[in-house]
């Protein structure tokens, strides 16, 4: 595995030993374990876990450690769970209905007690025939035997439904209707009573709304509308006091912040606001009644506390004391508090789960993440911060092999993530990131305009600009670590999955002096097909999401199009393609490939007919890495 060695002593000079490799495979495997959460009285643990390949719901005995594994349909995988009493958990499945990169959620809950009996399919097709799918709400309100559950009613209609929210019987299933939505595909928020006060989505028209109502009993009042000129707010809950709630506003930078509600006033007050990254996280009290706590990612991961004299900020204060230089998130916690479950992670450590007794006053290691994964083991993740050309602040991470954590001209990957539009890099332990620098690969990621995590407005700033300014902000990433001397100009890969993989392919065709070679996994190559093919464009929804994202411009999006200049590439292409995938279908990745073959350009071709948007079996995994880094030693060779 990857080492941080030691160096041995010359006679002169001290020369740090080679690291040694980490099995691609240590990579490729799926995490042990995802989540843990303790049970409102503390008794029992329940996770999901990876039993014989597939995701389980373990239910343990804290006092003795011991317990059951309880595994799906055999098709089927456990995709999240809840504990909704001190002996009962409900927990949502999904299916692979071929090998795609992920399971597909059936819309099914399930609930069982916390000792494996009364396993009872609640809600679903398969239930009673009731053709519909159904989450809980978020945040979760469980009380006197019921949960708030939404439901979505299959009607065939591919702009969505009106969602009904319902309390459900955890024991039964039986369902009392408390309302629905007045917007189709609407969230809900509830208060501490299970009353069901908030509805919210974006429309068709890609603009968000927000209704308000007393109880539930009360009409549906539209109080934040963005096509008016409101600005798109998140409702997250309430106050312990149900007077205000907490809402996610823009903040006085633009970036994002927490604002509050006045239920009397309808006045909106700013708590806090991002000076460069907006909220990714509250954190609730330990009743699940109030936030105590902000999580933010301007760099690294940091914590802000609303209120620094509660239980739960003395808690935090103190473990962020015990863990430094990591993350610690709380993920769940008994009722009273006495017993927490923490995570403890970084961009090294895929992450480690602990119990803290406050009765014994210690913390007790659980279980790893990934445990075959030695965090001492991996390397550091750096955040950057850089300018566009046009001025606009870009924010992202640098990787660097063991070993040469200061060294200059290494070879790099400028590794673009997919989305685009919210989703962003973060600095978290990444499998990908982590194998190219074991492999010798410095890695550079931007969170270029349009990534989340900063503010409404440097999402919007990506609008209409795939290929143009999108792409620009990566070439000047590109270009900065060459300027700061990092990145030897003569050996720079660029690679990416799904926008990243266009963004790979046009960043060769657009630069093609800038990069060596261009790795496009499940990529877009032909900008006109997204209106025709896929899964995006079958609804208002997405056909008009499309339309502001990319424009309505064919000849415009066709000279975006890499497939359109092929006759500008200089670099290596390796093209990987899913057979299954439904949001990039396989035929832009084919017509990329035909148009290479027609232009007697040479290129690697790696195809896998049952995988999707994204390869998910581990053997595919293993295997697709392995020739990632053949290719890139073949043409940027860390190795020489």
């Amino acid at each position: 595995m990857f080492r941080r060695l030691a160096t041995f002593l010359l006679a002169f000079a001290a020369a740090p030993l080679a690291a040694a490799e980490t099995p691609f495979a240590d990579f490729a495997r799926h995490a042990q374990f995802r989540d843990i959460k303790i049970s409102p009285n503390g008794d029992y643990l329940a996770a999901d876990t990876v039993v014989d390949g597939k995701a389980a719901l373990s239910l343990v005995r804290l006092e003795d450690m011991k317990g059951i594994n309880l595994k799906p349909r055999e098709s089927g995988e456990v995709a999240d769970f809840w504990w909704v009493g001190p002996q009962r958990v409900v927990y949502t499945v999904a299916e692979r209905m071929t090998t795609l990169e992920q399971p597909y959620l059936t819309g099914e809950l399930y609930g069982v007690n916390a000792d494996g009996t009364r396993k009872q399919l609640m809600i679903g097709f398969r239930a009673n025939r009731e053709w519909v799918s159904a989450d809980v709400i978020h945040p979760l309100y469980a009380a006197d035997g019921k949960v708030l559950i939404s439901k979505y009613h299959w009607n065939g209609s591919p702009n969505g439904v009106f969602p009904v929210a319902a309390a459900m019987n955890v024991d039964n299933g039986v369902l009392t209707e408390v309302g629905t939505a007045p917007i189709r595909n609407g969230a809900f928020v509830a208060d501490h009573h299970g009353q069901v006060r908030f509805a919210f989505a974006d429309g068709t028209d890609q603009k968000r709304r927000v209704y308000y109502r007393a109880d539930n009993g009360a009409p549906w009042e539209l109080v934040f509308d963005e096509s008016k000129g409101d600005p798109p707010l998140t409702p997250f809950g309430f106050a312990r006091d149900e007077k205000t709630a907490y809402i996610g506003c823009p903040g006085a930078h633009g970036a994002g912040g927490l604002c509050r509600w006045s239920i009397g006033t309808r006045k909106t007050e700013t708590l806090w606001s991002g000076s460069e990254a907006g909220i990714e996280e509250l954190v609730p009290s330990f009743d699940r009644k109030d936030y105590v706590a902000i999580r933010s990612m301007p760099g690294r991961t940091a914590t802000t506390l609303i209120e620094k004299n509660t239980p739960e900020a003395k808690l935090l204060a103190g473990l962020m004391q015990q863990f430094p230089g990591e993350d610690v998130r709380i993920t769940s916690s008994t009722t009273d508090g006495s017993k927490v479950v923490f995570l403890v992670s970084s961009d090294r450590n895929p992450g480690e789960f602990y119990l803290f007794d406050s009765k014994a006053g210690k913390a007790t290691f659980l279980f790893a993440r990934m445990p075959w994964i030695k965090p001492d083991e991996m390397v550091a993740v750096e955040p950057v911060a850089l300018k566009a050309r046009d001025g606009l602040p870009l924010h992202g991470y640098l990787t660097r092999p063991a070993g040469k954590e200061s060294a200059k001209q290494l070879p790099l990957v400028v590794f673009v993530h997919g989305g685009p539009y919210g989703v962003r890099d973060a600095w978290e332990f990444d499998p990908d990131v982590q194998l190219l620098a074991n492999r010798g690969y410095a890695v550079l990621q931007v969170n270029f305009r349009g990534s989340g995590g900063y503010g409404e407005g440097f999402v919007h700033a990506g609008f209409r600009q795939w290929g143009a300014k999108m792409q620009d902000d990566v070439t000047d990433a590109t270009r900065w670590a060459i300027a700061e001397g990092i990145a030897d100009p003569a050996r720079i890969c660029i690679y990416g999955a799904s926008y990243g993989g266009y963004a790979a392919l046009r960043g060769a065709t657009k630069e093609p002096d800038l990069y060596r070679c261009a790795i496009g996994y499940v990529g877009v190559y032909d900008l006109r097909l997204m209106y025709t093919r896929g899964d995006i464009p079958q609804s208002d929804y997405g056909d008009n999401y499309l339309k502001m994202v990319l424009g309505e411009d064919e000849s415009l999006l066709w000279d975006r199009s890499p497939v359109a200049h092929v006759d500008q590439l200089k670099s290596k292409v390796m093209l990987i393609v899913g057979g299954e995938d439904k949001r990039v279908p396989p035929i832009q990745g084919e017509h990329l490939h035909d148009a290479l073959n027609r232009a007697h350009i040479a290129h690697e071709w790696v195809y896998q007919r049952t995988e999707g948007h994204g390869f998910y079996d581990e053997d595919h995994r293993t295997d697709l890495y392995g020739k990632i880094v053949g290719f890139l030693d073949a043409n940027i060779g860390a190795k020489h």
